[in-house]
């Protein structure tokens, strides 16, 4: 069934900088719970993670970045939701960030903007003002596992310490 700390050895975040992407590193004060763990970077997708590691998906969070358009303006945004779960991208993603047409954001443009790894893109470091939209579950699920910005570790953090970042909004967001 699994749990969030699986069978990981977990880490002060804060005393294994060399373990998260320079961004994350740099922010990762801002988040007391965080405790890192260096995984097999085959293993970094989210399933293979789970079932190696026995990390219960229900304690699992994927970040993903998505690009709005209104009037020719580009809105970027990060999205959190339970492994378990999907987001509901066109529809309340899409209405929070008040644009017409939204989609995920190409790959190479999401790891350019970020300074992370894709597949370990993490809500944690990310610009200043991008919204951080954490749904409801993520909140409710207590401790979750969320990528380091490296494929090569995972950041285990408390999720009151995700909806607590400066640009971080709590809503409904799985379909």
């Amino acid at each position: 069934m699994g749990t969030p700390e699986g069978n990981l050895s977990w880490e002060p975040a804060t005393r294994h900088t060399s373990l998260l992407a320079a961004p994350v590193a740099d922010a990762i004060g801002t988040v007391a719970s965080a405790r890192v763990a260096p995984i097999d970077p085959t293993l970094a997708d989210t399933a293979a993670f789970c079932e190696a590691y026995d990390v219960a998906m229900e304690h699992s969070a994927n970040c993903v970045v998505v690009a709005g358009k209104r009037g020719g303006e580009v809105r970027y945004a990060a999205v959190l939701v339970l492994a378990s779960m999907r987001a509901d991208i066109n529809g309340a993603v899409r209405r929070h960030l008040d644009v017409r047409k939204i989609s995920f954001a190409p790959m190479d443009q999401a790891v350019e903007l970020t300074d992370m790894e894709y597949g370990g893109i993490t809500p944690i470091g990310l610009p200043a003002d991008w919204p951080v939209l954490v749904d409801e579950a993520v909140v409710a699920a207590g401790r979750v596992v969320i990528g380091s910005g490296l494929r090569t570790s995972k950041v285990l953090v408390d999720s009151a310490d995700l909806a607590a970042l400066p640009t971080a909004a709590v809503l409904s967001l799985a379909q």
